[in-house]
């Protein structure tokens, strides 16, 4: 039977520090208030037993479990876990009972992944998920029981009871060997599957092989004919190609007569050639003066285009301008009779006002003052007649100088 003895934690999650927990006879428990790290003994425990999940050790990567720094301390990029068991009973594996306790390292590095040692030597996780199966326990043991664990326990199905009794029997071991052992034996059967593929596919290659060495020894039979015959055809073709140069020869002295000829032809062509190319420089001059003249009534006539379209774009805009400086006009000259009317009405009142100084001596003063605001009412009028009278010469003058420019 194999009892935990120790368990030593160095950057794990809370545990930055070396931390050393005696597992002693009588322990029963650990206490301690919420955050100081309880949770995280126990996910150690199954970590070091071979747990694969993140998951299960509430994190999103297995990384998760290395201490991921504060604000007083910087992260960590390493985490060890050691546990040690007591194996004076020499309860576990033969590979493991050279001594009276087994030491099991898990230890990781931060994107590298983890590796395990059991008593210095490397190993796999799965031999350590074996020796803890051997000894009725591991990562995903119902002796590691968390929150909710009793209760589903209660409810499990008889699938997961059956588990439940298998591993109190000791016998979780033997299930995972005998997995192992099924998936060797499927692998042996898929590799002598692939074993009787290959021989096909060597016998298709041997019979292949025969057919060409049946066709090799038919070639090299027929290689002896043919050249053979080759032999023969070869004579008969020199004997053939002795005619050829013969008549090639009479046909030699022909082209060298129409050679001669041709040459003297060449000559005269060459003649009328040099003549034909003195004349044409002035004929390129021509050419390339006409191409001139084109291309400037081109450019008068682009210009001529755009200038008329820029006259006619005007003529619209003083058109339009005619029409607003007549609506101004009109305007100006209602505003001209209303300030009109105003001055007629003010001396009007003026006049009255006069009589009624004659009449009335005690309202000079505040006659005066009417009076008053009365010229003012005038000046303000006359400046406003002003403004009018000068805006409707200036827009008399602009149309002048519009009809001007649309006559030239």
């Amino acid at each position: 039977m194999l009892h935990f003895n120790r368990l030593r934690l160095s950057g794990f999650k809370s545990f930055v520090e070396a931390t050393e927990l005696l597992i002693a006879p009588g322990l029963t428990g650990i206490v301690g208030p919420n955050g100081c790290g309880k949770s995280n003994v126990v996910e150690a425990l199954r970590w070091v037993m071979g747990e694969s999940s993140a998951r299960q050790m509430r994190g999103g990567e297995m990384d998760d479990v290395i201490f991921g720094g504060t604000q007083d301390r910087p992260a960590r990029n390493l985490a060890e876990v050691q546990i040690f068991l007591d194996n004076r009973e020499r309860g576990a594996a033969a590979q493991f009972n050279d001594g009276d306790e087994i030491e099991i390292v898990r230890r990781i590095e931060r994107g590298e992944g983890s590796a395990y040692r059991i008593n210095g030597r490397d190993a796999r996780a799965r031999d350590v998920q074996l020796l803890f199966a051997d000894a009725a326990t591991g990562a995903r043991s119902t002796a590691l029981v968390s929150q909710g664990r009793i209760s589903a326990i209660i409810n499990a199905k008889p699938t997961d009871r059956r588990a439940l009794l298998e591993e109190a029997a000791g016998i979780t071991g033997l299930h995972s060997r005998r997995h192992e052992a099924e998936l060797r034996l499927r692998a042996a059967e898929a590799n002598l599957e692939r074993l009787d593929d290959v021989l096909q596919t060597m016998e298709a290659q041997l019979q292949a092989l025969k057919k060409q060495a049946r066709q090799a020894s038919r070639y090299r039979n027929l290689s002896d004919h043919i050249r053979r015959a080759e032999a023969i055809l070869l004579h008969l073709r020199w004997k053939a190609a002795l005619g050829e140069v013969e008549s090639a020869a009479a046909l030699y002295r022909q082209v060298e007569q129409l050679v001669a000829d041709l040459t003297g032809r060449v000559a005269v062509c060459s003649t009328e050639q040099v003549e034909a190319s003195l004349a044409l420089p002035p004929l390129r001059q021509a050419e390339a003066e006409a191409a001139a003249e084109l291309h400037r009534y081109a450019v008068a006539r682009d210009t001529l285009d755009t200038e008329e379209r820029r006259v006619t774009e005007a003529q619209r805009a003083i058109e339009t301008r005619l029409v607003q400086i007549a609506a101004d006009t009109t305007r100006e000259e209602g505003l001209l009779a209303d300030a009109a009317a105003a001055i007629a009405r003010l001396r009007q009142e003026q006049t009255e006002l006069g009589d009624a100084q004659a009449r009335e001596g005690d309202a000079i003063t505040a006659t005066r003052a009417d009076l008053d605001a009365a010229n003012g009412d005038v000046a303000v009028a006359e400046g406003s007649l002003n403004a009018v009278v000068q805006e409707l010469a200036a827009g008399e003058a602009r149309q002048s100088a519009l009809d001007k420019a649309i006559l030239d």
